[in-house]
């Protein structure tokens, strides 16, 4: 047994447990929800482990759904809540370096604890006993390392994809990880390849949005972005010789991650940004390293990794809008705001002020402070042309195709041509953005033509 630690447990799991424990079964709450209250952290959700069998669970509780039978688990419904109760297993020979072939029940808590991946996430908890920690994760805890539970190569050969939840564990909790867990890791990064894109995406999602999203740098150290992100591995042999810079590609997007908020979107567009670099590198007469087309170059490349990843559309459009448009120029004053809007969409301008004042604290300090200026002074003209709501699209515009139809004009393409060149008119001066005055120019532009 561990020191004495008190945890206060929700009533539905102190509950769960107590119902189990009457009926004359053991019941512990179990893994990160554990850990998690050590660390003063509220718990997303609590998983409770029980020497109880699974048809044992159910005749004591009204309400279960079978989410896991075969592995042991059920879910049992507390009000509209689910806590998913696991029998104590043994995990049998792992075929796909994914999941047991099959699983056998035991009577034994410590059993159950040494199939699971860390120390931190092996300790279990009840009312009665207080904490069971077997492998000392109270001590890695203390020490701030991420440590396999038993033999590291071992834990791994099970589930591959517990080295990227190393990793993310890492960047979300701050703790080194232990030397042999990391060595583990490097020898066997090849067999992440076993695991789905879905799963990985999740963690290195997970990974982006932690507190220290700048701990991708060990997948590259350790080889699993080899597996699944070849690209950050050129990324990172990628030097920037260029006075605008200090370091790698790769080492510039690792400081651009730190400087971003936690944001799903932000994140992800952070780590693509710059992408494109490696494909795009040119090197003048001087040795200054140019990128000309790396926006573009970054966007193809995020799309194609995002697809690679199974991102959802929605998110994948929105990163690559980002990586593309992150290097733009924009001239100032509101006249070359407007267009810009118009070119690059409205609604992108939030985020990319984000993503290019993070992209701006991983450079070098050459010419910064005018480089901050000059991104206020384009922000100021963008909150500007919203304050005036200025017309920046062909929904903003005073009049439309219903509108010239109903004036005389024929239906077809020659519409859409003729919106287009009133929009140009109405960017360059949003005071024409008047219908009497629009309706006259459409045709007169019509005439014209």
């Amino acid at each position: 047994m561990a020191e004495k630690i008190r945890i206060a447990l929700p009533e539905a799991v102190a509950g769960i447990i107590g119902k189990l424990h009457s009926a004359g079964y053991e019941a512990w709450a179990v893994g990160g929800c554990v850990r998690d209250s050590i660390l003063g952290r509220k718990p997303d959700d609590w998983d409770i482990t029980t020497s109880a069998k699974p048809e044992e669970v159910k005749a004591l509780f009204e309400r279960t759904v079978d989410t896991g039978i075969a592995h042991g688990t059920v879910t049992v419904l507390i009000g509209r809540v689910g806590f998913e109760v696991t029998t104590y297993r043994i995990d049998g020979a792992y075929e796909d370096g994914r999941h047991p072939k099959e699983v056998a029940f035991t009577s034994s808590l410590q059993k159950d604890l040494e199939r699971r991946d860390f120390t931190v996430n092996a300790m279990a908890y009840n009312e009665t006993k207080g904490l069971v920690d077997l492998f000392d994760g109270l001590g890695d805890m203390k020490r701030r390392v991420l440590r396999c539970v038993g033999d590291p190569a071992a834990r791994f050969s099970e589930d591959a994809l517990r080295m990227m939840r190393a990793v993310r564990f890492s960047a979300q909790l701050g703790y080194d990880i232990e030397i042999q867990t990391r060595n583990a890791i490097r020898e066997m990064a090849p067999t992440l390849e076993k695991i789905s894109a879905e799963r990985i995406q999740t963690e290195l999602v997970k990974l982006l949005c932690s507190d220290h999203p700048q701990r991708i740098g060990i997948c590259y150290e350790t080889g699993l972005t080899a597996v699944f992100f070849p690209e950050f591995d050129r990324m990172m042999q990628t030097p920037q010789h260029n006075p605008h810079h200090c370091y790698s590609v790769g080492e510039h997007t690792i400081h651009t991650l730190a400087h971003t908020p936690a944001d799903r979107v932000l994140r992800l567009a952070a780590l693509f940004h710059d992408a494109g670099k490696p494909e795009t590198c040119s090197r003048d007469a001087e040795g200054i390293d140019h990128f000309y087309g790396h926006g573009e170059a970054s966007a193809r490349i995020a799309r194609r990794v995002m697809r690679r990843l199974k991102f959802d559309n929605a998110t994948t459009d929105r990163v690559v809008r980002l990586a593309a448009a992150h290097d733009i120029r924009i001239e100032p004053g509101q006249k070359p705001m407007r267009k810009a809007m118009n070119r690059l969409g409205e609604d992108l301008f939030p985020d990319l002020f984000v993503l290019k004042a993070a992209d701006l604290e991983a450079q070098s300090g050459f010419q910064k402070d005018e480089k901050r200026a000059q991104l206020e002074r384009m922000r100021a003209d963008y909150e500007e042309v919203l304050r005036r709501k200025d017309c920046v699209s062909l929904k903003d515009l005073a009049i439309n195709g219903s509108d010239l139809i109903a004036a005389g004009m024929r239906p077809g393409r020659e519409l859409g041509t003729v919106l287009q060149a009133l929009l140009a008119e109405v960017l360059e001066d949003p005071s024409l953005n008047d219908r009497d005055y629009l309706l006259k120019e459409a045709f007169q532009i019509s005439i014209s033509r």
